[in-house]
């Protein structure tokens, strides 16, 4: 459609975290260009990684770049794939996330070599031969792709320009606002939106106006739990050490697993947790942990502290750094008290499981949940009692406690989203909500229906919406739980 006699369309197809949590995907259209704004793995269960293997929607030769909002792979992990499938074009990512993409990207291809070939081996999986989704080269390949921009610089594009504002959700984490040539609508996505207060990242940045908002919605269903933080994890650090067990903190190896080291090293400097070995078993986390010195912009850490050994907020007193298969496999038959933090943070992959294989059937030991877990994924089932879980094709009995901590998601609750969009000086036309499953974003629509009055929708995966369209006539019908009196 034209928007006043211009000779200008602007259109969204949701590819991604569309009534789930990850796979963030959103192909914007404008002008006769195709641009992608994210490019995730889709996490989870069996049903939701399968999405990874269906062809791409459209041909990935005739997108001409890819925006991304930041470096988590639910919003960047299938580059590789989109490369090996054709994509040519230049890839655009704040500095930190370029430079955590450095890790992820490799990482991620490295682990799905890795399962692939152990599946093989063990002859669990429901393919023959299993394969990866990408290979190592594959991940370089889309490196090369990388272009870095800076905070609040424009990047001008083929009928669009960029800008990338702070998040405050991890290192480099961005939202991001497009402006669209001719028209001049203005398209926010949100990306994964931080913490207000908090005391390792930034507040997310405000945001005035957009005709178009594409919002997160992980916990637009919840509120963080107003328990001091600290006291819940020292009292889980003390019950592991009285018990003679070992601690497994499943950890995002980009953000939570930084979190993580800093409440712990507050806790021993408060003599409130005892001074248990903590070990690092993931090299990527170990890697991320020092891009940390390079963008000290984006966080509020002393980066003097943060260099020196001693001192470091990021380092326990007695922390060790795991990067050899030969060192963490060696740490399964490591008797307690101790804690180790590994990757996946869902538990969908990666060193974790040969631990939650080796500890779970212990009731000395505690699991950990320190982030959001997808539905499908092994995390969510642990949080809700499975008396057992499938690793590796075998079951394994649930002996040990499995406990969770709110407080230290990286995502924004449902007040500190609905204060973030509060700030804009008027009314989206549209607000669209993602990345959140189906319970969390109709409670996110009837509160900003209530409390802000704003159109909403919530779109299903595949769904495609004619953006000027929905800016010149919005179909009031569709809002819901709205104030009707709101001028």
């Amino acid at each position: 459609m034209t928007r006043t006699g211009a000779n200008v369309t602007a259109g969204i197809t949701f590819l991604g975290a569309a009534g789930m949590v990850t796979g963030s995907r959103y192909l914007l259209e404008t002008a006769g260009r195709r641009y992608l704004v994210d490019c995730g793995l889709f996490q989870g269960g069996r049903p939701n990684k399968q999405l990874n293997w269906n062809p791409f929607p459209t041909k990935p030769e005739r997108i001409e770049a890819v925006l991304l909002t930041h470096a988590h792979i639910d919003h960047s992990g299938y580059l590789p794939r989109l490369v090996r499938e054709g994509f040519r074009g230049p890839v655009f990512a704040t500095e930190a996330t370029v430079a955590l993409l450095e890790i992820l990207l490799p990482d991620s291809a490295y682990l799905q070599e890795q399962e692939a070939a152990f599946a093989n081996k063990k002859g669990y999986s429901r393919h023959q031969p299993a394969l990866p989704l990408y290979t190592v080269e594959e991940a370089e390949q889309a490196l090369a792709q990388l272009r870095p921009v800076r905070f609040q610089e424009q990047v001008a594009l083929e009928g669009l320009a960029a800008t990338w504002h702070p998040a405050g959700h991890i290192l480099g984490s961005a939202i991001l606002a497009v402006q669209i040539d001719g028209s001049g609508e203005r398209i926010v996505f949100s990306g994964d939106l931080g913490r207000y207060d908090g005391e390792v990242m930034v507040p997310p940045t405000r945001i005035l106006e957009a005709d178009i908002l594409l919002v997160e919605s992980t916990y637009g269903n919840r509120r963080h739990s107003e328990e001091p933080l600290r006291l819940r994890l020292a009292e889980v650090v003390r019950s592991v050490a009285e018990r003679g067990g070992v601690l497994l903190i499943p950890a995002f190896a980009v953000g939570r697993t930084q979190e993580v080291l800093y409440h712990l090293r507050r806790l021993q400097q408060e003599g409130l947790a005892p001074d248990l070995p903590v070990y690092i078993d993931s090299p990527m986390a170990v890697d991320a942990s020092q891009i940390y010195c390079r963008f000290g912009d984006d966080h509020n850490l002393d980066l003097d502290l943060l260099m020196d050994e001693e001192e470091c907020p990021l380092r326990c007193r007695e922390t060790y750094f795991v990067r050899e298969v030969a060192e963490s496999k060696r740490l399964n038959s490591m008797p307690g008290p101790a804690i180790i933090i590994s990757a996946s943070g869902m538990c969908t992959g990666g060193r974790i499981l040969h631990h939650l294989k080796r500890r779970l059937p212990d009731e000395r030991n505690v699991v950990l949940l320190v982030g959001y877990q997808a539905e499908g994924s092994r995390g969510r089932r642990l949080q809700a009692g499975a008396p057992s879980i499938r690793i590796h094709g075998e079951q394994v009995p649930v002996r040990a406690r499995v406990a969770t901590l709110d407080g230290l998601s990286a995502h924004a609750d449902q007040a500190e989203l609905l204060r973030w969009m509060a700030s804009f000086q008027r009314p989206p036309q549209r607000t669209f909500l993602v990345h959140g499953e189906p319970g969390a974003t109709r409670a996110l629509a009837a509160k900003i229906g209530q409390q802000l009055g704003w159109p909403v929708a919530r779109p299903v995966l595949g769904e495609y919406a004619n953006l000027l369209e929905l800016s010149e006539s919005p179909d009031r019908s569709q809002i819901e739980g709205t104030k009707q009196s709101r001028s």
